[in-house]
């Protein structure tokens, strides 16, 4: 699998977009660490998330036909990534509420990727489905965009 550096897109600046089966995880992971690493997000909330970017590809390659493609985007307000796979779909309402419990075999990621992220979008589409998610780089509009609600996080995310 190989990985490009696009520039500009209408929405924002293409910064990465890598196909990627499980072999490939960690390789793409890293290079959303770099991507991120010369934006605006803090250690820690770069931290979170690269974390939900690897929760997302690996929901990809175990639900999603083995294989997908993520996009990493920076905008002037934050960034946001989106991965699509080749997989049946998911809907919103499939992600729990709580975490779930430890015994549990699904759920844990996505209801991860929404505790960690400002915003998520879950789209089904003809051929698979796509999870994009944000994350802003000013405290206030992050705190105004997860004021506590889950719907609050949902709301579409750019370029979606």
């Amino acid at each position: 699998m190989t990985a490009q550096t696009i520039s500009a897109r209408e929405e924002g600046e293409l910064l990465l977009q890598s196909r990627f089966r499980a072999a490939d995880l960690a390789r793409v992971r890293v290079q959303v660490d770099l991507h991120t690493s010369v934006t605006d997000l803090t250690e820690q909330r770069r931290a979170q998330f690269v974390l939900a970017a690897h929760e997302v590809m690996c929901n990809a390659v175990r639900h999603g036909g083995g294989e997908g493609t993520l996009r990493l985007y920076r905008g002037a307000d934050g960034v946001w990534c989106q991965v699509t796979d080749e997989g049946p779909g998911l809907s919103e309402d499939m992600i729990p509420l709580v975490l779930p419990p430890l015994d549990a075999s699904n759920g844990r990621g996505l209801w991860l990727v929404r505790e960690l992220t400002d915003r998520m979008d879950i789209a089904r589409r003809a051929a698979g489905a796509g999870v994009t998610f944000a994350m802003c780089f000013d405290a206030a509009e992050r705190d105004a965009s997860t004021a506590g609600t889950a719907a609050a996080r949902a709301r579409p995310v750019p370029g979606v």
